[in-house]
């Protein structure tokens, strides 16, 4: 009866936003857990956006939604491909919304 013992890695993923951008790792701040989660990455990992298209991996910064595709080796979380959520080629621009009344009273005669 001879075992054979496989190492299965199983691709999952999970979105949130960048927290922190390491040289050798990535934190995502998922909005499912309070504390964010450190995936490693490699030299084969890919950054790429919505429709499959490479960016560039100065687009990968603290606050940008991202997908992370990982397979777990053991107690690490390997990332193996990072979808950058929105345009990230499109500045950042923040939206206000300022809403002004004017009430005016006038007397009766």
């Amino acid at each position: 009866n001879g075992n054979i013992n496989q190492e299965t890695t199983t691709t999952l993923s999970s979105q949130g936003t960048v927290s922190a951008f390491n040289p050798d790792s990535i934190a995502v701040k998922s909005t499912t857990s309070t504390q964010p989660v450190t995936y490693a990455f490699t030299k084969s990992t890919t950054y790429v956006d919505e429709n499959g298209n490479p960016v560039s991996i100065e687009t990968v910064h603290s606050g940008v939604p991202v997908t992370v595709y990982y397979d777990r080796n053991g107690n690490q979380m390997v990332a193996t491909r990072v979808v950058v959520q929105g345009d990230p080629n499109a500045p950042v621009v923040q939206h206000t919304k300022t809403t002004s009344t004017t009430t005016e009273t006038v007397p009766n005669p």
